[in-house]
């Protein structure tokens, strides 16, 4: 099969080719011989990068600290069900899925991947596979922040950091459905971009006040470094700064500091899916491009306003090799 292969962690995305790769055995999945109880095999339509995971130790090695390489990046995968395993529930041959795969395993930027049943969900029919792959990690990431860490309410205020971002503009349109008042942040530019994914306030980090917007109950920092020092002195006593950047030792006052790591999870990819059919849920992608274009895409010189998905060829499932 085709896919994106790394070898050199210093060589950033520069250092990614287009390969040959060995497929998912189908049959090893069946028989359990080199596989994970309750795998099943996707065949990718489209996947998703972050730009930061050829920094994460777990791209270059497995969870026995062993070099991996050469390894298969991405862990946003859309796709259809090409072989299960023994253990597998709630999934079957054939089905669209979309989820987020392990961080220690090949990845999603590749025609298929293996990936535990139970990181994934089914995908309906009417959402577009480019739509479910860009779900996945940005609406799981604003779904956790907000509702699992910070305990978001009906008549609460919330800060998003770079709310016209990936991540960013899934919170804001989460938190405001569910009854929130939102502020986002950002450069001049992503002003109107914030507005439209939900912010009902801006402010311009690089010539507003962060502290003139008063007081609230949760910060969504996406951003880290002087901003979320900064964001911890406009949260209400008691409040909770949620933080995806690493850990930090900024507290708000008699309040909570929650630095997280996303985590696959079947029915909050429901819960996203249906908000995208629905129209209560946009998608961020600022690009899509071919696998075979993929390298291309990822070292473009342009910046690239969105997510970028990578579309895999979309040939005719064919019978796994046994």
């Amino acid at each position: 099969m085709k896919a994106i292969v790394v070898t050199d962690q210093a060589a950033g995305t520069a250092g990614m080719k287009l390969m040959e790769r060995p497929e998912p055995q189908g049959a090893a999945l069946a028989s359990l011989s080199g596989a994970n109880y309750g795998d099943v095999v996707v065949q990718v339509h489209a996947s998703g990068f972050t730009w930061d995971e050829l920094s994460w130790p777990s791209t270059w090695v497995d969870r026995l600290g062993r070099d991996r390489t050469p390894s298969i990046p991405g862990h946003e995968v859309a796709g259809v069900v090409a072989a299960v395993s023994y253990g597998t529930t709630g999934l079957s041959l054939g089905q669209r899925v979309f989820g987020l795969t392990d961080w220690t395993r090949d990845g999603t930027l590749a025609e298929y991947v293996a990936v535990e049943a139970r990181n994934l969900a089914p995908l309906p029919g009417d959402v577009d596979f480019t739509v479910g792959a860009a779900l996945v990690m940005s609406g799981l990431t604003a779904w956790q922040g907000l509702f699992e860490h910070g305990r978001l309410r009906v008549g609460q205020s919330v800060l998003v950091h770079g709310a016209a971002g990936v991540v960013g503009s899934m919170a804001s349109q989460l938190a405001r459905e569910a009854g929130a008042y939102v502020i986002g942040t950002g450069r001049a530019g992503a002003r109107q971009a914030a507005v439209d994914f939900g912010a009902q306030e801006f402010v311009d980090l690089d010539n507003d006040a962060l502290e003139d917007i008063g007081k609230v109950d949760l910060v969504f920092d996406v951003l880290g470094g002087d901003i979320a020092k900064r964001s911890a002195g406009v949260i209400r006593a008691g409040g909770t700064l949620v933080t995806v950047t690493g850990p930090t030792e900024v507290r708000p006052a008699d309040g909570l500091t929650i630095d997280f790591v996303v985590v696959p999870d079947r029915a909050q990819l429901s819960e996203l899916a249906q908000r995208a059919r629905d129209g209560r849920l946009r998608t961020n992608i600022g690009k899509v491009a071919d696998l075979d274009d993929a390298v291309a895409a990822f070292n473009s010189t342009k910046r690239i306003k969105g997510k970028t998905i990578i579309r895999a060829s979309q040939k005719v499932t064919r019978r796994l090799a046994a």
